[in-house]
């Protein structure tokens, strides 16, 4: 499996790139807002990668980041939603407009995508809802991890001499910091968020961030 690939742009097409690395090309298919992002040809690049085996055809798909690739993998998880209608989706919304048209249930948003009709705008919502929060968990750490290196890292193996483990209070508040981070993304004002995140931290004191993020959002719908 081809996971990220780092070489220099030797051509950009319309929903593609061609990733020259040590004298290999790759051809590479990326969304709207991820190619816009690239630099021009001839400059360095690095892309997360996921690779689609067929019977007749091999693909490479690219993402600026790993969130970008977790959303593109479950939106391929729905019926109707292919590898390059998942990308239509992304270079539509982005990462957060895809977080945020999902958690709130605006199939309309999705349905903006070229070649995503309301059946399965519907059917990205309906079964892609639940699994949001998590997704958006993971991709505050991941932020935050890339702010402080630089890159998004695979976390490295535990050495022999580990830090003391995270008190249960210390959890909780990143857990409690996390959640709000995630709120924020969504357009949420910072107010209407804590008080959120405070109550359903108050009523499931061992919630992760992702229970934290459901339950908020379930105290900030409209009634």
């Amino acid at each position: 499996m081809i996971g990220k690939i780092s070489g220099r742009i030797d051509y950009r097409g319309p929903d593609h790139v061609l990733i020259d690395v040590r004298g290999v090309g790759y051809i590479v298919h990326v969304s709207d807002r991820t190619l816009a992002a690239l630099p021009a040809p001839g400059e360095a690049v690095a892309l997360y990668t996921e690779l689609l085996v067929r019977e007749d055809l091999l693909q490479l798909f690219g993402f600026a980041t790993l969130l970008e690739k977790e959303w593109h993998r479950l939106l391929t998880t729905v019926q109707g939603v292919g590898a390059k209608a998942a990308l239509a989706i992304l270079g539509t919304l982005g990462v957060e407009g895809v977080a945020r048209a999902i958690t709130l249930g605006d199939a309309r948003s999705i349905q903006a995508a070229p070649g995503i009709g309301p059946k399965i705008a519907q059917r990205v919502v309906l079964e892609l809802k639940a699994k949001a929060p998590g997704v958006m968990a993971r991709g505050v750490a991941l932020s935050a991890r890339a702010e402080a290196s630089g890159d998004e890292v695979i976390e490295p193996l535990p050495g022999p001499h580990k830090a003391p483990a995270p008190s249960p209070a210390q959890h909780r508040a990143a857990f409690t910091a996390d959640a709000l981070s995630a709120l924020s993304n969504l357009g949420y004002g910072p107010g209407d968020a804590a008080q959120a995140v405070a109550q359903a931290a108050g009523e499931a004191p061992e919630a992760d961030t992702a229970a934290l993020i459901r339950a908020a959002l379930k105290l900030l719908a409209p009634r």
